[in-house]
């Protein structure tokens, strides 16, 4: 995105604010907002695409949840970061984007699985990975990095399949992602990597 169409961003929606980042021009926008901001994006800045819908737990923080969105402009050939924090922290609610943009369905399912958000107006919101009567979300920091030991919902695929859900081998654990550089370059590896379940500590 340009300066020019940053600032006019900034100087036409007074409620959005500058966030820092390290690769595309991301922006705060509050929840009220949201629905506002985005159909402004797509109907006249031409960012028709919805690449990724996610959040973070920030755990300690208040607000807890935010929501990240990223845009594409297939005419402009650019990325925007959007988020937007969630004001209650024990059920984060978000408005749901998938009236304007088809690709927020599924995304938005993800997150509210494994992340526990909420989003209003959403046609379908039920998990998509797990099964909807699980009641933990995975991707929470409190929820341990080996996972937990949960009955399956199933009783007849145990005694057929002897299957059961168990914590996760941890190889090389815990694992940490750097705050530096491209999104790209950033993916979690092993604190330790000099070890895994092959070999041993």
């Amino acid at each position: 995105m340009s300066e020019i169409e940053k600032s006019e961003l900034l100087d036409r929606f007074n409620y959005l604010s500058e966030r820092e980042s390290s690769d595309h021009l991301a922006l705060n926008c509050p929840a009220e907002q949201l629905i506002e901001f985005c159909t402004v994006l797509r109907d006249e800045f031409q960012f028709d695409l919805l690449l990724d819908v996610t959040a973070i737990d920030w755990d300690v923080a208040t607000p807890r949840f935010t929501g990240v969105y990223h845009f594409y402009s297939t005419v402009k050939q650019m990325y925007l970061r959007v988020a937007s924090d969630c004001v209650d922290n024990i059920k984060p609610t978000l408005p749901s984007l998938v009236p304007l943009y088809s690709a927020a369905d599924w995304h938005e399912r993800e997150t509210y699985d494994l992340m526990g958000i909420h989003y209003e107006g959403h046609p379908n919101l039920k998990r998509i990975l797990m099964w909807d009567s699980y009641p933990y979300h995975p991707l929470r920091k409190d929820f341990p990095l080996a996972g937990i030991e949960t009955p399956l919902p199933a009783e007849d695929v145990v005694e057929q399949t002897n299957l059961q859900v168990s914590a996760a081998p941890m190889m090389g654990g815990p694992f940490v992602s750097s705050g530096d550089g491209k999104m790209s370059q950033t993916e979690p590896k092993a604190k330790d990597e000099s070890w895994n379940e092959e070999k041993g500590k």
